[in-house]
Parts: structure tokens; sequence; C-alpha cells
């Protein structure tokens, strides 16, 4: 599953599609995930792109006619770029066409993805949004913030780094890896952690997932960024893959 680098990746490349016009939209199937809003996705037709950005695991896309889709890439969805949809692949689900002839395509063999829209001042307020913890890479994902969140917790602290409403964005390949770099066993519990483990923790979060974002994020089974490159931080895993991690 796409983590935050691979999404942070994502959203860096897409900045190519900033302030292009849609002119066309075309769904391909009915239901991912969820249903496709089919009809609501056609309001951004004739609109531009105004920003794109990251929230956790989720690609976000702002348009001029205050409307904004979220994409969430679940196990195995990609979004890409490419000059011409004739050659549609097996697993192309959405093509939005831009003024440059170009197509942003959503490709995802497993399709537990998903696509939503909204009105732009409506985003925080979606449930899956609204219940994320603080980003990973967030300032506010400090010591204290941290350690009150774990020090009367049973649950082990890999299972915590885990859960989106705690901390967004971290999955498996990046908990290991983070967990690893810090010398603290995914095996502890939170409350059996102290402040100076906490602080390792933190710095170690910053270090892994930037690393990954300076490689491309992962690619290990489905994830290519949407220019076609891979991302090269696999070749610096540490303990994910291996026994035990």
């Amino acid at each position: 599953m796409p983590e935050l680098p691979e999404v942070e990746t994502t959203v860096k490349s897409l900045n190519i599609l900033k302030n292009k016009k849609v002119t066309n939209l075309n769904v391909y199937v009915k239901k991912l995930r969820y249903p496709v809003p089919s009809i609501r996705l056609k309001r951004i037709i004739n609109s531009h792109i105004t920003n794109l950005r990251r929230i956790s695991k989720y690609v976000i896309l702002d348009f001029d006619n205050f409307h904004t889709m979220i994409v969430h890439l679940g196990m195995s969805g990609r979004l890409k770029i490419v000059t011409t949809d004739r050659f549609r692949d097996k697993h192309d689900h959405l093509s939005i066409k831009f003024n440059n002839n170009s197509y942003l395509l959503y490709n995802d063999p497993r399709r537990f993805g998903f696509i939503d829209i909204v009105e732009s001042d409506r985003l925080t307020d979606l449930k899956y949004i609204k219940k994320l913890g603080i980003d990973a890479l967030d300032k506010d994902f400090s010591i204290d913030y941290l350690f009150k969140k774990v020090e009367k917790s049973e649950v082990l602290i890999k299972q915590i780094l885990l859960n989106q409403y705690i901390v967004a964005g971290i999955g498996n390949i990046y908990a290991s890896e983070i967990l690893f770099d810090a010398k603290v066993s995914p095996l502890n519990k939170g409350k059996d952690l102290n402040k100076y483990q906490i602080g390792t923790i933190i710095k170690s979060t910053r270090k892994i997932l930037k690393k990954a974002i300076l490689l491309g994020g992962s690619s290990i089974s489905d994830y290519i960024s949407p220019d076609g490159t891979l991302g090269n931080f696999q070749k610096n895993f540490k303990v994910y893959g291996k026994e035990g991690s």
C-alpha cells in the first residue's frame, strides 16, 4: 500500500498539471472500494487545477470552481500522466483530459482505492479526513504529543504508529524502518517507553520519511510514480520484508 512518501512523490509528479484546464472526464467502472461519484466528478470539467497536495495518504486536487477531488490509492492504485488514452490499460478506471492534450489516469488492479469529490470548504468535514491524527511530518508531531498518546497504552508501539487516528501517513513499511532506526523494539508497549525513546522515534520518523521522499518512495510491488519512474528507498530497507518485521 502506498504510504506517505509514495503519496508525496505522486503529488510532486502531478504538479505539472497545476493551472491546466479539464476538458473531458470519463469513468469506466461503477465501483472501486466505494461507488465512484461519476455525476459529481463531471463538475470539474472546464475548471482548472489550482493546487495539488497531500493529506496523510490522500492525494488532494483543488479546482478553481471550488471543488476538491480526493484520491486514495488503496493497496495497488496509482495515478499516471500520459499523452494519449488510446491504449487505456485494463485497470484504468478514470481518465481526465486536459487542455494540453495530456491525460491523468487512475489505475487500480485490486480496486481497494477510492475517488471522491466535494465542495472545497467541506473537505475537512469528511469523516475519513476529520478523524485523522497529526501528519507524521507535521511539526506538531512532537515528543509531548506522542508521549501523551502512549504513556498509558497497552498497545504495541508499532501498532500505535500504524494508527492513522494518532499519527497519519505511516504504514507497515515505514513503521518497521522507523523503529529499527530508533532502536526501539516493535514489541514494546507504549506505556513501557520513556520520553527519550519517544524522542528517538520522532527523530527517526522525520529522518526515514524525508529520505524516502528524496528517493521517490518504495517500489516493491505496484508502486510507480505518475511519470513512470520507480522509487528507490526499498534499496535502503534494513528490516522490512525480513523475518519478524
